[in-house]
């Protein structure tokens, strides 16, 4: 091992000092009760006070995971931080424990069933109605620890924590673990067309979710829920499925079927770069495309064209479709986000909004 000088020691030590004050932040502890009220209220108009960033508004968590969360808080197990950004207007970004906080939520508002559990058994087969008002309030009233980063970290900081809390999670692994295990045709055919220019300029994505290949994975949901309605399925979970419909599509990408692709992938983009606003994002400020959000425009639009391939939307009349609460509420990731009645919905809003306020553009 080199024995470091004098200097090279110093200079270790203010690096250390430097990136130590960039960072502040500030411990906090909530209950229960608190926590999904600050995520719930006005959570349609998107001015909830705790909110989940697109890059993970997609809702993984099965049953039974939510319901060993909950047997967990109830039997006093240490759960781990849960992280929040501050942001200027004082909301707050949930960066890890958004899988958590909305199952807090849907099992405080009855959507979830507990079941599967072996230590507390009896709690299978209930919702939070079901139990007696005293453990409601004793639940109710369990405090949760956050760390909170605060306004002051550089945003250079932020991204860099954001990356290393969530480089671990399942979510974002999905493509990645595709590439390796369904090699084949079609999974070249995604790759190549994810470097598309258009299609590159329609779809603002964070750097470090380029790395793992989420506009691949944008591409496979659109092509495959395209295909799928709009018989969506929850038989299996969406990864599953999509796993099964990349293998499937490897096994049988010829080139008629790649030329096909190519064609509504093309129409499609050249739709969203006419008549949406803002492409794929919500606004100017949109620094990463949500899942839910761009299926839905992307998905609604193929159909839509399907129908009438000389549709056409001003981008006023547009941007008025896609600021509607109802769809909002659909894509706002609160909870089972790809459950098929869900999916359908959103897409739907879209498909049947833009033949309503569309109209038939005039061929010289």
């Amino acid at each position: 091992m080199r024995e470091k000088n004098q200097n090279e020691i110093e200079n270790l030590e203010r690096e250390i000092e430097k990136q130590q004050r960039n960072v502040s932040f500030d411990t906090k502890e909530y209950t229960i009760e608190i926590i999904v009220q600050k995520y719930l209220s006005e959570i349609d108009n998107e001015q909830n006070e705790f909110f989940v960033p697109e890059y993970q508004r997609e809702f993984v968590w099965d049953t039974l995971r939510q319901s060993r969360f909950i047997e967990s808080l109830m039997i006093g197990l240490p759960i781990p931080y849960i992280f929040l950004a501050e942001t200027s207007k004082g909301r707050y970004e949930i960066v890890d424990g958004s899988q958590r906080i909305r199952t807090l939520a849907a099992f405080l508002n009855d959507e979830l069933v507990i079941k599967g559990l072996e230590k507390i058994k009896d709690l299978n087969k209930l919702c939070f109605s079901d139990l007696d008002i005293s453990r409601q309030r004793k639940f109710k009233n369990i405090s949760l620890k956050m760390i909170v980063l605060s306004e002051r970290t550089t945003d250079e900081t932020k991204n860099d924590i954001f990356e290393r809390i969530n480089r671990g999670s399942d979510l974002l692994k999905d493509m990645e673990y595709r590439k390796g295990i369904y090699k084949g045709k079609f999974n070249d055919f995604l790759y190549k067309l994810a470097q598309n220019e258009l299609y590159v300029k329609l779809t603002p994505i964070a750097k470090w979710l380029i790395n793992r290949q989420e506009r691949e994975e944008l591409l496979l949901r659109f092509f495959a829920f395209s295909e799928w309605y709009p018989s969506f399925s929850d038989s299996s979970g969406i990864s599953k499925q999509l796993d099964n419909y990349m293998k499937e599509k490897n096994e049988e990408f010829k080139d008629a079927l790649e030329q096909e692709m190519t064609e509504r992938f093309n129409i499609t983009m050249e739709f969203v770069k006419k008549c949406y606003p803002y492409g794929f994002a919500k606004n100017t400020k949109t620094k990463q495309v949500a899942r839910p959000y761009f299926e839905a425009l992307s998905v609604g639009a193929y159909l839509a064209l399907k129908e009438n391939p000389n549709l056409i939307i001003t981008k006023e009349s547009a941007e008025k479709l896609l600021t509607d609460p109802q769809f909002i509420a659909s894509v706002s990731g609160r909870y089972q986000t790809h459950r098929a009645k869900t999916i359908r919905a959103r897409i739907d809003f879209v498909k049947d909004g833009l033949k309503q306020y569309g109209y038939v553009e005039c061929k010289k």
